[in-house]
């Protein structure tokens, strides 16, 4: 169902509309950490080790794509948004056979040199061929990556997040089952959750493909509709190439960040494996709110409605401070616990290293909402430059005081937990300067002036 979010209370827009897409970002983090957990307790720290180390990689090309598919995703919100549905198919069908193309293209390569990337990254030797091994059959596997993402960004662009979590919800059961067959049952090891993943995802990506297009009358496009249309297709691409030059600086900086910590050897790699997937669970309720305010923006940016997005800002920050402070108490608290899930209780060391980091970075949580706010918003109003700014301002940050503050002794692997935090508040910073000048404005009036093109 689509959702038409240009009238109506902007907080129980956003909100109702974020709900779906929180609870599927649940099931997709459980997605991922069951990979985690099953090697970790039932294989070893050294198989967690090689799943981590490796989950970077794989996140930077995922990203890539999902940064594509979200640049889509604001074009057709803005159609949609003014109404013009005969231009929406059109981009619909440029941006699918533009991405489409490009990810056969990254899985081909990626798949022909995971190894040399995962060297590039510092992994140690005694995780070397489990990684490589897990990375190639992700890799091989893109494409159904692509589908579930393209069909996802789609619905949420015309308003329906309920759709794709009930696919995703399909796909985290069916990587599950298959996980604890292939590692328990048949001893596959890393490359059993590998497998797993990837016909979990086909499973979800091919259903919810069809049904995108099957059941939404606007979507429904004869052959002579399914173009390559060479004038939309420079509009898609600044949209696209800027929100996944964002999404792909964003994880360039955690690859990097990575490679760090895999200079500190197999227990501070799985520690931090562990730790930043409970990490990644904790903010996922900003992050998915983020996604959803960008929807919000979009849609009330393509109806000229400027009054309704600053309404949508002061929504999102109450919003944000509230989960933040809930996330924090719960993460921190429970921290132990948390770490206990994927390792052993015997291995002190990797739980008390995965503790530190928990500790130190739980306490900022409210600055990444914010951040995530920003994201969601400067793709909204068209500003996806500053998005970009913001992701260079905050992983760069981390990256270079990640490095020097590790290289001294006495601080250590703590010294990149506390980059994290510091990079947060510079970024947030920048932020806040920005929307308060209101040049964004300017985008919005310059739209509604030309009645719909988001040219």
């Amino acid at each position: 169902m689509v959702v038409d979010m240009k009238t109506g209370n902007p907080t129980k827009l956003i909100l109702k509309f974020a709900l779906p897409m929180l609870i599927g970002n649940i099931f997709q983090q459980l997605y991922n950490m069951v990979d985690s957990i099953v090697v970790g307790r039932f294989v070893g720290k050294n198989a967690l080790a090689a799943v981590g180390t490796s989950f970077s990689l794989m996140n930077f090309i995922t990203l890539v794509i999902i940064g594509l598919c979200i640049g889509s995703s604001i074009v057709i919100s803005i159609y949609f948004g003014a109404e013009d549905y005969d231009n929406l198919k059109r981009v619909v069908s440029t941006s699918f056979i533009f991405m489409l193309v490009l990810t056969i293209f990254l899985s081909i390569v990626t798949f022909i040199f995971s190894e040399q990337l995962l060297i590039l990254i510092k992994t140690p030797p005694e995780i070397l061929t489990d990684s490589t091994a897990y990375l190639r059959i992700i890799f091989g596997g893109l494409i159904f990556t692509f589908l579930y993402n393209a069909s996802a960004a789609l619905l949420r662009a015309l308003g329906d997040s309920k759709t794709p979590l009930y696919f995703l919800i399909l796909a985290c059961i069916t990587n599950i089952v298959l996980d604890l067959l292939f590692v328990i049952k048949f001893n596959m090891g890393v490359t059993g959750v590998a497998y797993a993943t990837i016909i979990a995802q086909a499973i979800s990506s091919i259903l919810c493909l069809i049904y995108a297009f099957a059941k939404i009358p606007m979507l429904r496009m004869s052959r002579e509709e399914f173009v390559f249309d060479r004038e939309l297709f420079p509009i898609i691409m600044k949209y696209s190439l800027l929100s996944c030059m964002q999404q792909s600086i964003m994880s360039l900086g955690m690859v990097a960040v990575q490679g760090i910590v895999n200079t500190f050897g197999a227990d501070v790699i799985a520690a931090f494996t562990a730790a930043g997937k409970i990490d990644s669970l904790a903010y996922l309720p900003v992050q998915d709110f983020g996604n959803a305010f960008s929807t919000y923006v979009a849609q009330n940016v393509g109806a000229g409605k400027v009054d309704r997005v600053k309404e949508g800002v002061k929504s999102a920050i109450k919003i944000i401070i509230i989960f933040c402070a809930i996330s924090s108490v719960t993460i921190i608290s429970l921290s132990g616990y948390f770490m206990e899930i994927f390792v052993d209780p015997a291995e002190v060391k990797v739980i008390q290293t995965g503790i530190d980091y928990i500790s130190v970075v739980g306490m900022f949580y409210v600055l990444i909402g914010f951040l995530f706010m920003f994201y969601g918003f400067f793709r909204g109003v068209g500003s996806l430059h500053m998005s970009v700014i913001l992701t260079i301002i905050s992983l760069g940050t981390r990256v270079l005081l990640a490095y020097f503050l590790s290289s001294i002794p006495s601080i250590g692997a703590k010294g990149i937990w506390w980059s994290i935090p510091i990079g947060w508040i510079l970024a947030d910073t920048t932020g806040f300067i920005v929307y308060g000048r209101g040049k964004w404005q300017k985008n919005i009036r310059n739209i509604e002036n030309k009645s719909g093109s988001c040219t």
